[in-house]
């Protein structure tokens, strides 16, 4: 006697019934489902590593830096102008007066470009520490003892 189901398909999720995709929690992520993380803790993580960082730079050095405000966005503006392949990690205004200065640290290109989480540590602190010895006008393995000194 013959079978007169349908061949079995592919099942799919109860969640996803409509084919429009994943939806509600489940689709920020959970870490112990191994999914990436939310977006938003992404961000906060790197806020706090590069708050580490300065804090611990600017307590040693607040007294020649003087007024400097510390940023971080996710991206830089770029002119249309600008040359092709090269992306600014960070800027540096510097002040004048009562405008205290300005340092910025882009949070997607380096990001971008670090492979691991040690990897971007080691990326912020040597963009920090160099656009601090710019401001000081001393080599960047003096503002801070973990500058590698093969890059002075």
């Amino acid at each position: 006697m013959e079978d007169s189901r349908p061949a079995p398909t592919a099942r799919r999720s109860r969640r996803d019934r409509r084919g429009r995709g994943i939806r509600g929690p489940a689709a920020l992520g959970h870490p112990d489902f191994g999914r990436p993380p939310r977006p938003f803790a992404r961000r906060e993580s790197f806020d706090n590593l590069v708050l580490d960082i300065v804090t611990d730079i600017d307590a040693r050095w607040s007294d020649r830096l003087g007024l400097v405000e510390y940023a971080v966005e996710d991206a830089p503006q770029v002119p249309d102008d600008w040359e092709p392949g090269s992306v600014p990690l960070s800027s540096l205004v510097r002040g004048s007066g009562t405008t205290p200065t300005r340092l910025v640290v882009f949070r997607r290109p380096l990001e971008h470009r670090a492979h691991d989480r040690a990897d971007l540590e080691a990326m912020v602190l040597t963009v920090v520490v160099e656009q601090v010895a710019e401001l000081l006008g001393i080599p960047p393995s003096q503002v801070d003892a973990r500058y590698p000194e093969d890059l002075d």
